[in-house]
């Protein structure tokens, strides 16, 4: 499991079909496909073509919203709603392996942070890259970007 290097981004906002829930950490796992696949399923059944799936982590008690990246017009439907990526300063890195590992990614933008003086100032997202079918033999070159919204000094 590797992570690229941390860097400092200007970031636009994605328009996203997501679900929302509060989960507790345990749930994760469970909740982020769960939500994608609710996401995916009312996309294919409007046509629209669609992006990567994603998740957004709002606050400190897990205030998820997790779809997928539209590439076109969507209606909501249902517990399916639009929402968008946040926008502005992030601090972000590639992390390649299995999504136990996305934890180092984390603490590696928030220790690149504290050293650069830069605030953790809203919430997180994490842009899975699209399933490849040599990622179930090879796990390591599973592709995870991750995001922290952040306040430059």
């Amino acid at each position: 499991m590797t992570s690229s290097p941390v860097v400092l981004l200007t970031v636009s906002a994605i328009p996203v079909a997501v679900v929302r829930r509060v989960v507790k950490p345990f749930e994760l796992s469970r909740a982020v496909p769960e939500c994608c696949g609710l996401a995916w399923k009312a996309v294919r059944a409007q046509n629209v073509k669609a992006g990567r799936n994603m998740a957004i982590y709002w606050d400190g008690s897990i205030r998820l919203e997790a779809g997928v990246e539209l590439q076109g017009p969507f209606a909501e439907e249902g517990e399916v709603v639009r929402s968008a990526t946040p926008v502005g300063s992030a601090a972000s890195t590639t992390h390649f392996g299995p999504y136990g590992g996305l934890g180092a990614a984390h603490a590696a933008i928030q220790e690149w942070c504290a050293k650069h003086n830069h605030r953790l100032s809203g919430p997180q997202w994490e842009i899975y890259g699209h399933w490849q079918e040599a990622w179930n033999n090879d796990p390591s070159q599973i592709r995870t970007d991750v995001f922290y919204q952040v306040t430059v000094p």
